[in-house]
């Protein structure tokens, strides 16, 4: 799985799940300032994305740091492609 395609997923998930118009959506959009997204909907969020870690376990605290979608791009592509339970 690459960048582009954990992009691709968070822009259908923000899309169909918030109702976020994609041309909002960039990866230097910050999820709270310009797109939003409150605590309980980064965890809907997060609970959406879960299927791309392949059985891997994702912590709560790895998004503590995330604050752009790049954040969230990055943190999965490190969990999916290094193995890394963060």
């Amino acid at each position: 799985m690459t960048k582009d395609d954990i992009f691709a997923r968070i822009l259908e998930i923000l899309g169909q799940t918030f109702e976020i118009e994609a041309e909002r959506i960039t990866p230097q959009a910050r999820l709270y300032d310009d797109l939003d997204i409150d605590s309980i909907d980064a965890v809907d969020l997060i609970v959406q994305l879960k299927p791309l870690l392949g059985g891997r376990r994702l912590s709560p605290d790895a998004f503590k740091s995330v604050r752009t979608v790049q954040d969230v791009v990055d943190t999965l592509y490190g969990v999916v492609h290094d193995g890394t339970t963060v």
